[in-house]
């Protein structure tokens, strides 16, 4: 599986899984790729922050693990060091924006619209998947 950031004509950002990247030019080919924030299916992929080899390793260290052992730290340091709100994120955030509420690190879902909203509110935040907490981890 392979994920691609997508942008809309409208400028509406979303990401989109495939099989392989074969399988998204099949897609984009047939017109079945359409923004979920307003339809539109003038979408073309959105440049990515992270990009990843994924062809055999090279002399040295296994990319791959190296990847994972840093995804994990990096998880691990947000669990610990912000509030889980929830679905109540968008919510929290334009609180401690417009000072309604004390600053704090939270984390938590939003939906596209509610993404969207913060960004024109011009209420930073940015999206990091965190990974399931590994058994007997809690």
């Amino acid at each position: 599986m392979i994920a691609f950031d997508l942008r809309c004509d409208n400028d509406h950002v979303f990401e989109a899984w495939f099989k392989d990247g074969a399988a998204y030019e099949a897609q984009q080919e047939e017109g079945r790729l359409c923004c979920p924030v307003c339809g539109s299916c003038s979408v073309r992929k959105a440049p990515s922050a992270v990009a990843v080899r994924t062809g055999p390793p090279r002399d040295g260290p296994d990319p791959r693990h190296a990847l994972a052992v840093l995804v994990h730290r990096v998880a691990k340091a947000i669990r610990e060091t912000t509030e889980d709100v929830g679905h109540r994120f968008a919510e929290e955030a334009l609180k401690m924006h417009y000072g309604a509420s004390e600053p704090r690190n939270i984390r938590g879902v939003a939906t596209a619209e509610e993404e969207e909203m913060l960004r024109r509110e011009e209420v930073p935040f940015f999206k990091f998947p965190l990974p399931d907490e590994e058994k007997g981890s809690h």
